[in-house]
């Protein structure tokens, strides 16, 4: 099913997108052509303009080119968000090569694994990393490793100071070159690369490794033409933005599909200044809304979370934001309702997944959003809703039923797995293993992850059910539902509440509030309180830790009585 364009979104959006014949190279090069003095970058004090910024990009690539790197090859990153990581990425992009972003939260054996699947032989790293390498590089198949430091892309006296910092905070910097060892601002003496290679709309471009819709780590690789796309779907989309005009805060890890297609690749296609956050840092973020006045943040649910439950956040004028992208879970509504309340800035509510570059779903800036909907599909993107036994039969509007879909931004497969491409590609169609509805006027609405929903008792419970009225209550600032081990209904309901700070809050008084709104058997029979939750690179809470220590205490089977 096509989207049905609702009457209440009548900017003009085109239900398709053309063929998508450019690359990712082209990005940068024609940002840099059209505004060339006009701020790429922000990075703590250092502004970075397009046309620097194609040129730092020209010097790396020459330099990984006389390393060896040549069109197809994979280079790997093992970055935080920072110049060096967009420096490092296009540079891969011009030489026609393919990278391959991984997360600075993985263990050694992660690591090792994802280098050698992806067969990289070289390898980008910061210095406080590079331990961790080190302890993995001698069963990995890498040839070079190029280091540096946070303090390479900052200001003097900023650079002279972060290493004491650092150290003072038990962070390893610096290190000794040798065979194999290159610092990076080294290879940033080389010459600007003329006549790179051109790679192909349909080449490969980049592995981002996912648990996928089976749960497998493994690449999904998407073409050039896949990520364009989805740019494309999203210029669309919002066709008010006004080239190089926004200012957009680039805090979700770039190294991850949502903040690599939101906060680096389309800001860049909209001349946009990128603000680099390392890390979320509360203080650092609102430092930052301050003194840049963004216009958009791109953010997860547990980052609008952190924001309305600030004491200060009202000291501070947000008015320059008129947009916020909300991704990677499902958003409360109460949530929702709270930010927007207290900001005067719309959310976004929207879906995704790495499998297709990754985002196929979002709503209206202007018009209706039926609560709890992630939306209506970008252009040029169908979907169905189909069985959850079989796979193979269509439900109608308002049946549950696992989320289908097909476009231009979905990948071409994983990496070198036949057998998992194949379970997850079917006709060209994602199964993506997510549980969905739609309603009559073709908003989509999650329900769940097929593997999240909980069975108790022979009873299907939907998470985010038990949620959202669990962030009703007054005291609660974070909350997730699961399924738990129990001998006589195989599951009940746990909560893990992380309680909102100063105010007393009791399990017994979090299941009375449940009864009010929800039936006997969804409401949760144990309830954790907890100083924090377990986090994802992202801020998206790990459903699969919480499980981890459910299946280490579950309990022998006892007879049904």
């Amino acid at each position: 099913m096509t989207c049905p364009w609702v009457e209440q979104y009548d900017q003009g959006v085109p239900a398709e997108i053309g063929p998508v014949a450019g690359t990712l190279p082209q990005l940068l090069l024609q940002a840099a052509q059209k505004s060339p003095q006009s701020p790429a970058l922000s990075f703590f004090a250092r502004t970075i303009s397009y046309g620097a910024l194609s040129v730092e990009t020209a010097r790396l690539a020459q330099a990984l080119k006389d390393l060896g790197v040549a069109p197809g090859e994979r280079v790997a990153f093992l970055l935080p968000n920072c110049p060096q990581l967009v420096i490092t990425f296009h540079a891969i992009m011009r030489l026609a090569a393919v990278a391959v972003p991984l997360n600075p939260l993985l263990s050694p054996k992660e690591l090792n694994y994802q280098l050698t699947d992806s067969g990289a032989r070289w390898l980008v790293v910061l210095d406080h990393l590079l331990p961790k390498v080190e302890a993995t590089r001698a069963l990995g198949n890498l040839s070079q490793v190029i280091v540096t430091g946070l303090k390479d892309s900052l200001p003097w006296p900023l650079s002279w100071l972060y290493p004491l910092k650092a150290r003072r905070q038990g962070l390893a910097t610096g290190f000794t070159p040798g065979p194999g060892l290159l610092a990076w601002k080294d290879l940033l003496k080389s010459r600007p690369l003329r006549d790179p290679p051109r790679p192909g709309p349909e080449d490969v471009a980049v592995l981002l490794y996912t648990g996928g819709t089976t749960g497998v780590p493994k690449a999904a690789a998407l073409t050039h033409a896949n990520l364009l796309a989805n740019v494309a779907q999203i210029n669309a989309w919002l066709p008010q933005v006004r080239y190089g005009t926004e200012r957009l805060v680039g805090l979700l890890p770039f190294s991850h599909s949502f903040g690599l297609t939101v906060c680096l690749n389309w800001p860049i296609s909209q001349g946009a200044m990128i603000i680099i956050l390392p890390r979320f840092e509360m203080q650092m973020l609102l430092k930052v809304l301050k003194k840049y006045r963004p216009t958009m943040l791109p953010g997860v649910p547990t980052l609008f979370v952190a924001l309305i439950n600030h004491p200060e956040l009202s000291r501070y004028d947000l008015t320059s934001l008129w947009a916020c992208i909300s991704g990677s879970a499902p958003l409360p509504l109460e949530v929702r309702d709270r930010f927007e309340a207290l900001t005067g800035c719309r959310i976004l509510e929207g879906y995704g997944l790495t499998e297709a570059g990754p985002v196929t779903h979002i709503n209206p800036i202007n018009g209706r959003r039926p609560p709890g909907s992630m939306g209506l599909p970008l252009p040029s993107t169908a979907v169905r809703i189909m069985d959850q036994e079989t796979g193979t039969r269509e439900l109608p509007v308002g049946e549950v039923g696992e989320l289908v879909l097909k476009g231009p931004q979905v990948m071409e497969g994983y990496w070198q797995k036949k057998e998992e491409t194949a379970l997850a590609l079917k006709d060209g169609w994602l199964y993506t293993g997510d549980l969905a509805r739609r309603d009559g006027d073709g908003y989509f609405f999650i329900v769940e992850r097929k593997k999240d929903m909980i069975i108790s008792g022979g009873y299907n419970i939907y998470p985010r059910e038990v949620e959202e009225v669990l962030y009703q209550h007054p005291g609660v600032k974070e909350a997730v539902a699961l399924g738990w081990p129990d001998p006589y209904r195989g599951e009940v309901v746990k909560a893990v509440i992380v309680p909102r700070d100063g105010l007393p809050l009791t399990p017994e008084e979090l299941q009375d509030f449940c009864r009010t709104q929800l039936a006997v058997y969804k409401v949760p029979k144990i309830i954790e309180l907890r100083g924090e939750l377990p986090k994802s690179q992202v801020g998206k809470v790990l459903r699969r830790v919480l499980r981890e220590e459910g299946a280490a205490a579950a309990p022998p089977p006892a007879p049904n009585p």
